[in-house]
């Protein structure tokens, strides 16, 4: 296993490659590699369950009729890629990401949501219903939108003054993360996906502090033109993370 760490959020990882593994385009171990990655374990648990093995989990979904796993990424005003009810909704914007088990339907638990301890997750197993998603056509489209768009507010607000490294990646946008995707992903996806992340990283950097000595109109202006991209951003690495929304093979 590589030491360096995936730059894919946990359910995504999980929703690509347990995908992979529901429909035999990888084996366990390498299901385990790619979820795990650099942490010590992951566990599920089901409702009045001990947690087992990841694989043994999984297996008891598949077993049940899921054929792909779907990811999550919801933030406090942006439920993207959740469908509820409450109590899946709640802990899953706690955690920042959640995965939907699809086609469970001799199951009623159908949501797992990671806890983190230290360097081991537990993904937590609840109840959880069908969601309505971008398709992968219309999450691109809107990505592509926002980001120049991102780029021109950032430029005029002078963004290589008070944050040089965002200006850095927007003058290379084509440098992007490499993104390891298994057999079975559609490459259009995998490549939403890298740049969806590339997005979220520029978000993250420019709203990493309230500017110092910008102003607070200044600071207000580059929320608003970040707050839209990150919004963008996720839907787009949700969409590329959904099999219910993949464009036919």
């Amino acid at each position: 296993m590589d030491d360096v760490p995936s730059p894919l959020p946990a359910a995504v990882r999980l929703a690509w490659w347990g995908t992979a593994w529901l429909r035999g385009h990888v084996v366990a171990d390498q299901l385990i590699d790619a979820v795990v990655d650099t942490d010590a374990v992951h566990l599920l648990s089901f409702p009045d369950g001990a947690a087992e093995p990841l694989v043994t989990g999984l297996g008891v979904l598949r077993g049940a009729g899921a054929d792909a796993f779907g990811a999550a990424l919801p933030v406090e005003g942006d439920p993207v890629g959740l469908g509820g009810p409450r109590a899946f909704n709640d802990a899953a914007l706690e955690a920042g990401e959640a995965v939907v088990a699809l086609d469970a339907g001799g199951f009623p638990v159908q949501g797992l949501v990671p806890v983190r301890v230290g360097a081991s997750v537990t993904w937590t197993a609840l109840a959880a219903q069908r969601r309505q998603l971008p398709d992968v056509g219309d999450a691109d489209r809107l990505l592509r939108a926002e980001l120049p768009a991102a780029a021109d507010t950032l430029a005029r607000l002078e963004v290589a003054r008070w944050r040089p490294e965002v200006a850095d990646r927007l003058l290379n946008l084509r440098h992007r993360a490499r993104v390891t995707a298994p057999p079975g992903v559609p490459a259009r996806c995998a490549e939403l996906a890298a740049r969806a992340l590339q997005a979220l990283d520029i978000v993250e950097l420019a709203l990493d502090d309230d500017g110092g000595a910008i102003t607070a109109h200044e600071a207000e202006s580059r929320r608003g033109a970040l707050v839209p991209l990150g919004r963008a951003a996720r839907a787009a690495l949700v969409a590329a993370a959904s099999p219910e929304v993949w464009p036919p093979a």
